[in-house]
């Protein structure tokens, strides 16, 4: 492997030129540094990122952690990020928590020792606090995205999780709905407390009551639902809800699969609406009435917002809220009451 002093030796300069055309600082003619990069090139050299960073104290390296890679979603705001973090001259370092509080704490153990300049931070929950405290007793930049921590006052990219499961839930009642049911996400995460509290606008705005007994909570994580629908769809016709709103795309999945696995149509006896669109999951992205956010732009803002903080420390924390799009699919279509049969005299 090609070290520093062998392209040294090769270009005819000091070890010390060489370190200047690497790390881009010091005062080198053109006619040299090209000579240098020339020999660098021939001999397939790559610098010793750490190294680097020791002289120019930055690592040109920025980190990444969702909470799932396997959801459409978070894959999209990933290729959002990437692309707007190698424009700027920047590589994306990506990792997956899978909403477990263990593994992102690991993960921001490898943030710390990587070095990195700066952090895009999808939290689990609001128990992510502490990690988040330990990157700012270490200086480290970061950007929020897609969720809140409470006690954290920080950049922050967000979509309009309210206002959107308010619309799908209007739509749904505008459709004949009465009896809808809401499949949320744990209480300890903010977009499953601002998507419940957008399905209680709806209701409440059209009169109609929230009961719980139609409310049902799950992690967002497809591999760790425990859905308990089984009381669900035993009621009789007449008591279970005529449409469901899933507050994501995961979910939405899950409850689509059991409905069908207990001979219960989507959407003839059951229709469906969630959060995100499901990409190409099942190819059944055209098919649901979604809440459709802007993921990769998500991945953009959060990038630009992150690097804007790496410059200016002292800035005002900025919040960016990206509405949702509603996209009308087949998974909703009108209620229309089950006919009582006529009684025989």
């Amino acid at each position: 492997m090609a070290t520093i002093y062998d392209i040294a030796r090769l270009a005819n300069v000091s070890a010390m030129t060489v370190s200047r055309v690497i790390n881009n600082t010091g005062r080198v003619s053109e006619k040299t540094r090209v000579k240098v990069k020339q020999v660098m090139e021939e001999m397939h050299y790559i610098p010793n990122s750490v190294a680097r960073c020791l002289v120019t104290q930055e690592s040109k390296v920025l980190s990444l952690l969702i909470t799932d890679i396997t959801n459409p979603f978070f894959t999209t705001i990933a290729r959002g990020a990437e692309d707007a973090a190698l424009k700027h001259g920047y590589r994306l370092m990506f990792g997956n928590s899978d909403e477990n509080l263990l593994k992102e704490r690991q993960y921001v153990e490898m943030i710390l020792s990587m070095r990195v300049d700066g952090v895009l931070f999808a939290p689990s929950n609001d128990m992510s606090f502490d990690h988040l405290q330990w990157l700012e007793r270490q200086n480290v930049p970061f950007v929020l995205l897609d969720r809140e921590v409470p006690g954290i006052v920080c950049d922050t990219v967000l979509g309009d999780s309210r206002a959107g499961a308010k619309q799908l839930v209007r739509e749904m009642i505008r459709q004949g709905h009465t009896r809808i049911g809401l499949v949320n996400g744990l209480e300890h995460v903010s977009t499953a407390r601002e998507r419940r509290a957008g399905y209680e606008d709806a209701l409440r705005e059209a009169g109609l009551p929230i009961d719980e007994k139609h409310i049902v909570t799950a992690s967002y994580i497809k591999d760790k639902q425990d859905l308990i629908l089984n009381e669900w769809f035993e009621r009789a016709p007449e008591e279970r809800p005529t449409a469901i709103f899933a507050a994501n795309n995961m979910l939405a999945l899950t409850v689509f699969r059991e409905a069908r696995e207990r001979g219960l149509r989507v959407p003839e006896d059951m229709s469906i609406a969630c959060f995100d669109d499901l990409g190409t999951v099942e190819n059944m992205n055209s098919f649901y009435s979604v809440a459709s956010q802007p993921a990769y732009d998500f991945g953009q803002i959060g990038i630009q917002l992150l690097l804007d903080r790496i410059r200016n420390r002292n800035q005002a924390p900025k919040l960016v809220k990206l509405p949702c799009e509603i996209k009308h699919g087949g998974s909703v279509i009108p209620y229309e009451p089950t006919p009582v049969a006529a009684s025989s005299m």
